[in-house]
């Protein structure tokens, strides 16, 4: 979901006043997907928990490392690609009692602000479209490192790792089968690696 850096020195120009005007821009950034997982837990009947993930999603990613509330990403998931390790219970949520893929193919979340809450972390907020309903959803963000690559494909270029949780409730997009039984809030978590796009 959303990205963000505040550099020491960025910091230290604002805390003396001087003018930011000249700040970059948001550019584009890749996801690196081979880093990148989204996963859910689900309460069961309060026996157990059962764990879950999406193998297929992709995001559109504007960041600017010098003014991170100038950031911006729009992530999308490819719903028939939830994996919850038991292939008759995700046919069963691919079906119109959860997920309707046939119908709903995509969820996808839409930044529409970041607040810093400390030098490494923020508040993201946007919009999630899920079953064709939209809500507004806020989520925690950590950022866990930012330095140069050691990859030689990547050139030394800085990749920038973050952790974001939140929750869910299914019921306000209308997943109500076994409301109550099974988990109505699903707490989510996405690791996810960025760097910036082009060679």
């Amino acid at each position: 979901m959303a990205v963000f850096l505040r550099p020491l020195a960025a910091a230290a120009l604002f805390a003396a006043g001087l003018t930011t005007a000249a700040q970059a821009e948001p550019k584009p950034y890749t996801l690196d997907k081979s880093h990148t997982a989204v996963t859910f837990t689900v309460d069961h009947l309060g026996y157990s928990l059962t764990h879950g993930f999406f193998t297929k999603f992709d995001a559109d990613i504007d960041f600017d490392p010098d003014a991170p509330e100038k950031s911006s990403v729009v992530f999308t998931i490819d719903a028939a690609s939830i994996n919850t390790l038991w292939e008759p219970r995700d046919k069963h949520v691919r079906g119109k009692d959860f997920l309707d893929v046939d119908n709903n193919a995509d969820i996808v979340f839409r930044s529409t602000s970041i607040e810093m809450t400390g030098d490494n972390t923020a508040v993201l907020t946007g919009d999630l479209t899920m079953l064709g309903k939209t809500q507004e959803e806020t989520f925690d963000v950590v950022l866990n490192k930012s330095a140069p690559s050691p990859l030689p494909q990547l050139n030394g270029k800085v990749v920038t790792g973050f952790t974001i949780t939140g929750e869910i409730d299914r019921t306000v997009y209308g997943v109500t089968y076994a409301s109550g039984a099974i988990g109505n809030v699903i707490p989510v978590q996405v690791s996810l690696e960025i760097y910036p796009a082009g060679s």
